[in-house]
């Protein structure tokens, strides 16, 4: 299955495989390798079966014979025992034994916990066997987390490889320093490594070349060779004993001659015999960090939580000229993630097109907004009983799979952006990721926990439970999920998927449409010369969101405040109709108004003339953990906010930054009101410290982050991305390199 897709990648990967330009560039203070030799040669095995384990010694002599020695890399609890005497016979010939994954079963890297359990025992392999290199098992890497082994070097990156299931390079032909998190570049405790070596593999493995590409000779290395000797890098190769034919004879399709390794081996030997150093991994390791202990740079992991993933390194435009696909069952450019994530992606130069919903007859069919090309599909959304919903949501994941599928056939695309509900609306995707597109899934809100809310469901529903096993696929499908906050987070990665595979950009408001500079007030403590006292809310009009419980609380503060009102800004909904009922029962529907939908542009204007915004959503499973955007955009206006004190507002807001009450508790907010009406004062220093969390989740640095993520997998398809690793000796910098997807990974 792998070889025809990698048959045809092969086409589409010409310009970055198996030489990727500007990898030769030289780190900076390079001195050169040791006694001026131009390059470096260095040969490394990896051992994954009992056959390969048979193969040891053979392949051992063969390199004997050209004057080589290499380092093998043994399964410490794999399909087979490597004995002590095979590692003696190794190291008393000058060859080196190395620990190679755990288990080598792709799960490594599942979870950090798990992690720090399995480090835990390698380490113990790598003691007993006296080895100080590692590499992983499908070279899947998580550079960040390596600080928990006890080595010197790892070597499970590479240059440029797009055949490897995590196939993100690091874009260089010369070793580099990872340090420590937290650790000074230099510095540190005694007895504490500040850091380890990177070693990339810079030449094509044996199985991809041999086995999935079909290659009948060895003009890929040599003519790689060639171009590294020329630049001075480093040239490792990664062979495997298991693939090789020693007899001859009714040679398998998962092997090659020998002669091939005899062949390239005789190149190396005759061509550069006395131009190149030919090392040990360990010995350019060692050398590495003795030549370069003072030029180091730490590599810092990628962090979660207030600050997210980190942003790497970003050429000036490196999405231009690419294609992104966008699914949305919603209305654009109404709907505000989608939209500013797809003018993102516009505005750094991709082509994007963006199918979506057709509000109503008077929305075009087909135009452009704002860079990005829009196609509505004659369909609206229907807020009605479970099967229409079913029914709905069948039809468009039907229509986007072919409007993808078309246009990606030709021209493929680089990255495919599905915005979710439903989540297996990802699944329209199929074809472009065959064709090499990466696909994103956006999770704006878990689907589980809002039917729940929505239709008052139990957890051990038997439609929970298909939902959570569509969400458990669909992540597994995506090759990278955002979801909006913390809380939704934590929930994906306890259920669905491994810890890495979602990250957080935040619904945060656009500065340039809330920005209170634009209107005329500047303070959030005037009130209108009347004694009016102005509440407002704004967003989806539904049950779970209480707008019902805010009427009820504002009847009950209007003796106490004679000048308040309501005002109610939203689409239609059938629940409107039971929100203005209340309003009538409790003798407040005079002071209660309903505007409609507004802009954004308009919402923030109708902030400023408020007094105090209230999300007063009632207690569910949904908006335990919902964040919603409305707190960050009455903040930006300068205007106080009541909001219930949940998990997914309190993983952001102290009760000294935000305005909390009881959620559900119609006193509470009532009290929190009037609490809010006399003390305006004390109110406005709620909103300057509320603020300060606003501005370190601005929109820009949202914004960043989400092109830096997609800048990564777009590198991963094409690998073509700088990473801040690439030049070692560049300023400090965290690592550029994503994070690991784990998954399914089919041996050979």
């Amino acid at each position: 299955m792998r070889r025809p897709i990698a048959l045809w990648k092969r086409r589409n990967v010409a310009k970055v495989w198996p030489i990727k330009p500007g990898s030769e560039r030289l780190p900076q203070d390079w001195t050169g390798w040791p006694e001026g030799k131009r390059f470096a040669f260095v040969l490394t095995h990896d051992v994954e079966s009992q056959r390969g384990l048979d193969h040891v010694r053979q392949l051992a002599e063969l390199e004997m014979e050209f004057g080589f020695r290499s380092k093998f890399n043994f399964i410490p609890e794999g399909p087979y025992a490597v004995s002590e005497e095979l590692r003696d016979w190794l190291t008393q010939r000058g060859f080196e034994v190395g620990v190679h994954d755990l288990h080598h079963d792709g799960k490594l890297y599942s979870s950090y916990g798990a992690f720090r359990q399995r480090a835990s025992r390698i380490n113990k392999y790598l003691e007993a066997w006296n080895a100080t290199g590692f590499r992983s098992g499908f070279m899947l890497h998580r550079l960040d987390w390596l600080h928990a082994l006890n080595i010197t070097y790892d070597c499970s990156t590479f240059d440029t490889d797009p055949f490897e299931p995590q196939p993100d390079g690091c874009h260089t032909i010369f070793p580099f320093w990872v340090g420590r998190p937290g650790i000074p570049a230099g510095g540190g405790n005694v007895g504490v490594r500040t850091g380890y070596v990177e070693l990339p593999y810079t030449l094509p493995q044996d199985s991809t070349l041999f086995l999935l590409l079909r290659e009948k000779g060895v003009d890929v290395w040599r003519n790689k060779l060639d171009w590294i000797a020329k630049s001075g890098g480093m040239a490792l190769v990664n062979i495997h004993p298991d693939y090789i034919d020693f007899t001859g004879s009714s040679r398998k399709s998962t092997e090659y001659p020998v002669d091939l390794i005899r062949e390239f081996l005789s190149y190396a030997s005759e061509k550069y015999a006395d131009s190149f150093w030919a090392a040990l991994p360990k010995s350019v390791a060692d050398w590495y960090e003795r030549a370069h202990g003072t030029q180091r740079v730490a590599v810092a992991s990628a962090q979660r939580g207030a600050t997210h993933s980190t942003p790497g390194v970003r050429s000036e435009r490196p999405l231009a000229g690419k294609r992104a696909g966008v699914l949305l069952y919603s209305y654009y450019p109404a709907d505000p993630r989608p939209r500013r994530a797809a003018e993102a992606l516009a505005g750094a130069g991709m082509t994007v097109d963006l199918l979506c919903l057709r509000a109503n007859g008077g929305e075009t069919k087909h135009e452009e907004i704002n860079g990005v090309n829009v196609w509505r599909l004659p369909m609206s959304r229907k807020r009605e009983g479970k099967m229409t919903y079913v029914i709905q949501y069948a039809r468009f994941l039907v229509a986007a799979f072919f409007f993808l599928t078309k246009r990606a056939w030709n021209t493929p695309y680089s990255v495919v952006h599905v915005h979710n509900m439903p989540d297996v609306l990802v699944f329209s995707a199929l074809i472009p990721k065959l064709l090499g597109a990466r696909v994103i899934l956006d999770l704006h809100d878990p689907m589980p926990e809002l039917m729940m809310s929505i239709y008052g469901i139990r957890p051990d529903h038997w439609m929970v439970r298909l939902l959570q096993f569509f969400e458990r696929a669909s992540l597994a499908f995506a090759d990278l999920a955002l979801t909006p906050n913390l809380a939704f987070l934590h929930l994906f990665e306890s259920r669905s998927c491994p810890p890495g595979k979602v990250d957080i950009v935040m619904n945060s408001p656009e500065s340039e449409i809330f920005d209170p500079d634009r209107f005329s007030e500047t303070s959030g403590e005037t009130r209108p010369a009347d004694g009016e006292f102005r509440i407002m809310h704004h967003g989806s009009i539904v049950h779970r969101h209480g707008v019902d419980l805010l009427v009820r609380a504002v009847a009950r503060v209007r003796p106490q405040i004679p000048g308040v009102r309501l005002d109610i800004y939203g689409s239609r909904t059938p629940f409107l109709d039971e929100v203005l009922e209340v309003a009538r029962d409790c003798g407040v529907a005079d002071i209660v108004h309903f505007h409609g939908a507004k802009t954004q542009t308009e919402i923030a204007h109708v902030i400023r003339e408020c007094h105090v915004g209230i999300v007063p959503n009632r207690p569910s499973p949904f908006t335990e953990i919902n964040f919603p955007t409305r707190l960050f955009e009455y903040l930006a206006m300068h205007r106080p906010v009541i909001a219930p004190a949940t998990k997914g507002i309190t993983d952001y807001f102290s009760e000294e930054e935000l305005i909390l009450f009881e959620a559900g508790n119609i006193e509470n907010l009532a009290d929190k009101i009037l609490w809010v009406h006399a003390h305006p004062k004390l109110a406005a220093q709620f909103v300057e410290r509320g603020r300060l969390v606003y501005r370190r989740n601005l929109w820009s640095a949202e914004k960043s982050r989400f092109l830096t993520r997609v800048e990564g997998l777009v590198a991963v398809r094409e690998d073509e991305w700088q990473p801040a690793i690439a030049n070692p000796g560049d300023s400090p910098a965290r690592s550029g390199l994503p994070s690991a997807t784990v998954g399914t990974v089919v041996e050979l």
